[in-house]
């Protein structure tokens, strides 16, 4: 399957006009359109909700067509809450879900009303000492341990997680907090990340289901919803085929009528926290050709580095790339595409055949919508890009500016060097 950019070699001329490369470029088109292929997939549910990952895409011009298309927050720390907060975030909008939590961020989270998830039994006893109370409603993260596997040969390695309570512990909590008051319960569960495969959901469903059918039996607990969490994939590799969501859907609905409705408990509302399902495929590092290098290998360098997409580096992560105006050029040579950082990591590809690359030819990374411009860093003093948005009518956005060196020596302004370094 070839990977095509979402927006055209001429639009793209015409905002490189205006804003300098290196920057993300955001489709709000294909964002919206995405969001609403979730909701009707899952509208089977009557209490669906879909918890953007504000992690995946910490913008707020991003979160807001999210939250126009019903989407609430998915946040994770102090300042996604705040951010959360800015944007009218309160109550059920919310779900919160860390691990290690200060207390600050959970008193912010109690603030604010939001659906606090415990990542381990001991946060209960630290949760009551931070607020003096415990919430009417709070959710409990699962991880059953051992290996997850999928019929495909995905698997991931949920006992290896930091994540979730044990079987014995997510029991023991619910007896606890019913025991102190607590009213409403949800499960919460990320068992395999970035899985491309329809089955996925449905099989994290199914234990899921079948877990809440024993707590209830066992403690009595009034569980009201069950988040499936993120996990959903998108595929970075032009030959991989892309999840159905309206198959993973169904897929969860077989379960939830084989499982939940038999036990009385059709009324659980099913939440997802998807990042780089609703966006990833919506962004694109967009970025110049500045330097060819021929020595033991072909090299092209590139205005953008690890500090704009951070993925390839840390992981080995795989990001196709399109040289805009030679879509149709044969991939007849091989090259290293890098940046400027000094690791030798900072590659956006390797040994990747692509056609003929000229100086000042653009390459447009394909996939950064989530975990792209949020994953990066100042290392070797390098400043983060700004963000566009591509909106429904063809014209461009600025949605976030590039830093500057004042942005950058920020956290200097109440030392003599600050003055000096902008004499």
């Amino acid at each position: 399957m070839k990977k095509v950019p979402f927006v055209t070699n001429e639009q793209l001329k015409s905002i490189l006009e205006k804003y300098p490369t290196p920057f993300h470029l955001y489709d709000e088109k294909g964002i919206r359109e995405n969001a609403k292929a979730m909701y009707d997939a899952f509208s089977w549910n009557k209490g669906f909700r879909e918890y953007f990952a504000v992690k995946a895409e910490p913008n707020p011009f991003v979160i807001e067509i999210m939250q126009k298309e019903g989407c609430g927050f998915d946040c994770s720390s102090l300042t996604e809450l705040m951010l959360a907060k800015a944007m009218g975030g309160r109550g059920d909008d919310i779900m919160f879900s860390s691990n290690d939590t200060p207390a600050e961020d959970f008193k912010l989270a109690d603030e604010l009303g939001a659906i606090i998830n415990l990542d381990d039994i001991t946060h209960i006893d630290f949760l009551e000492k931070t607020l003096g109370h415990l919430p009417k409603k709070i959710c409990c993260r699962y991880n059953p341990g051992g290996v997850f596997r999928m019929s495909n040969g995905i698997m991931d390695n949920p006992g290896d997680a930091k994540y979730g309570m044990t079987t014995p512990q997510i029991f023991e909590a619910y007896k606890i907090l019913k025991a102190k008051g607590v009213e409403e319960f949800g499960i919460h569960a990320f068992l395999a990340s970035n899985t491309v495969t329809n089955e996925y959901y449905p099989m994290l469903a199914k234990q899921l289901f079948e877990l809440a059918v024993k707590l209830k039996e066992e403690t009595g607990a009034h569980i009201t919803f069950i988040n499936l969490s993120g996990g959903v994939g998108i595929p970075y590799r032009p030959d991989q085929e892309p999840n159905d969501i309206h198959l993973i859907g169904a897929g969860v609905k077989k379960v939830y009528e084989k499982v939940l409705v038999p036990a009385g408990m059709d009324d659980i509302s099913i939440f997802t926290e998807l990042g780089r399902f609703m966006t990833g495929p919506y962004g694109g590092l967009v970025t110049k050709t500045i330097h060819e290098k021929h020595t033991h290998k072909e090299y092209i360098g590139v205005d953008a580095c690890a500090v704009n997409l951070m993925r390839p580096a840390m992981y080995g992560a795989y990001h196709h790339i399109t040289v805009m105006g030679k879509e149709d050029a044969p991939c007849d040579h091989v090259y290293d595409v890098t940046g400027s950082l000094c690791e030798n990591n900072d590659k956006f590809a390797v040994d990747r055949a692509l056609p003929k690359i000229d100086m000042g030819d653009i390459l447009f990374i394909h996939d950064t919508g989530a975990h792209g411009f949020a994953m990066g860093y100042n290392y070797n003093g390098r400043l983060k890009s700004a963000e566009i948005l591509l909106k429904e009518d063809g014209t461009a956005k600025l949605i976030r500016r590039a830093e500057t060196p004042k942005d950058y020596f920020a956290t200097f302004d109440c030392f003599p060097i600050y003055d000096k370094i902008f004499e």
